[in-house]
């Protein structure tokens, strides 16, 4: 049985500030920018591999949420504890000049961790945990 990764979800405050983070600062290709409802669901993904995508979805747009989670969401993103994601790059250490460079929230410079990898850390504009991990 083979199973790839195909599409996964990340939350956004602010679709235009998240595009261009990812876009813009990552280097990711848009793939989809859809309006619905007043709200904008936005599929990013890593240049040469178009099976692997991430959706930027506004938070808690979920219709069968309760108001107390929906808060609770909020919370979390303030946070930075509701959504990470790992990323991987051959050039760490140039990848964080360019991330901290554009202004984006570091939260670890580059360090060799305890349990092998070595990788930083960002949030997105949406508070999201980025961590960034070296390709050995």
């Amino acid at each position: 049985m083979a199973i790839t990764i195909h599409t996964s979800f990340l939350p956004h405050t602010d679709p235009d500030a998240s595009l261009a983070f990812y876009r813009d600062t990552l280097g990711f290709e848009v793939r989809k920018d859809v309006a619905y409802g007043g709200r904008r669901w936005i599929t990013v993904g890593p240049t040469g591999q178009p099976d692997t995508s991430i959706v930027l979805e506004p938070p808690a747009a979920d219709p069968g949420l309760t108001d107390d989670e929906r808060r609770t969401i909020a919370e979390m993103m303030a946070k930075g504890t509701y959504a990470r994601l790992i990323l991987a790059t051959a050039d760490l250490d140039g990848t964080f000049e360019r991330l901290q460079a554009s202004g984006a929230e570091v939260i670890q410079e580059p360090i060799d961790q305890p349990y092998g990898v070595r990788d930083c850390a960002f949030r997105d504009p949406a508070g999201n945990h980025i961590r960034i991990n070296q390709l050995r």
